[in-house]
C-alpha cells in the first residue's frame, strides 16, 4: 500500500513537472501529455458520442483547449477531472452539431475483434452491454462511463460535468434503473 502511495506521488510529481513546462510553451512536454491521456479521452468519448470519425476531432479540440488555456487550470481539482470536464463540453458541442445519430458498426467489430482472448461469453455480454449503455441519454451514459471505466468519484464527475454531486447521483441512479430494465440477469454479470 505505501508503494502505491509513492507511485501515485511521482505520478503527480511528473504531472505537475510536465503541466510547468506545456504553460512555458514546451510542445514536446504537450505533446508527450497529449500521448498520456490520448487513450483514455478516446475510449471516454467512443463511448459518449459514438461516432468513430467525431471522437479524433472533439479529442484534438479539447487538447487545443488545453494547450490555449492551460493557464486557467488553478489545481483546485486534478488535472485529469478538469481535462475530462473539457472533454465533455467539446463532446456535447459537437453532439449538439450532428445531423443525425449513426453507429459505425465497422468500429464495433474492430472493438471487440481487438481482444482475441475474450471468449464467445464475454463478447456477447460485452456487445450486450455497450447496446444497453447507448440507449441512455450522453450525460447518464457519461456518468456510468466516467465511474465504472475511468473510475472517477462523484464529485470528480460533478466538476467534469459541471453540476451537483447530488445531480451525478440522481443520473446515476436513473442509468442503473434504465440498465436493470434492459439487461438480462444481475449487475455484476454486466461486466
Amino acid at each position: 500500500m505505501a508503494t502505491t502511495a509513492k507511485q501515485d506521488s511521482a505520478g503527480a510529481d511528473a504531472e505537475a513537472t510536465m503541466l510547468a513546462l506545456v504553460r512555458a510553451g514546451d510542445r514536446r512536454a504537450f505533446e508527450a501529455l497529449y500521448h498520456a491521456y490520448h487513450a483514455r479521452l478516446s475510449r471516454f468519448l467512443h463511448k459518449l458520442l459514438r461516432r468513430p470519425h467525431v471522437v479524433e476531432e472533439v479529442l484534438n479540440d479539447a487538447m487545443l483547449v488545453v494547450w490555449n488555456r492551460l493557464d486557467t487550470f488553478d489545481g483546485r481539482s486534478r488535472f485529469s477531472t478538469w481535462l475530462f470536464g473539457i472533454a465533455y463540453r467539446q463532446a456535447l458541442a459537437a453532439l449538439r452539431r450532428l445531423d443525425e445519430p449513426v453507429d459505425d458498426e465497422r468500429d464495433e467489430a474492430i472493438d471487440h475483434a481487438a481482444s482475441p482472448g475474450a471468449g464467445a461469453e464475454a463478447a456477447r455480454v460485452r456487445r450486450g452491454l455497450d447496446a444497453a449503455l447507448a440507449t441512455l441519454s450522453p450525460t447518464h451514459r457519461a456518468v456510468v462511463e466516467l465511474t465504472y471505466f475511468h473510475e472517477f468519484g462523484y464529485r470528480e464527475i460533478a466538476a467534469i460535468m459541471d453540476c451537483p454531486p447530488d445531480t451525478v447521483k440522481t443520473r446515476m441512479f436513473h442509468a442503473r434503473r434504465h440498465l436493470r430494465a434492459v439487461l438480462p440477469g444481475e449487475p455484476g454479470d454486466w461486466y
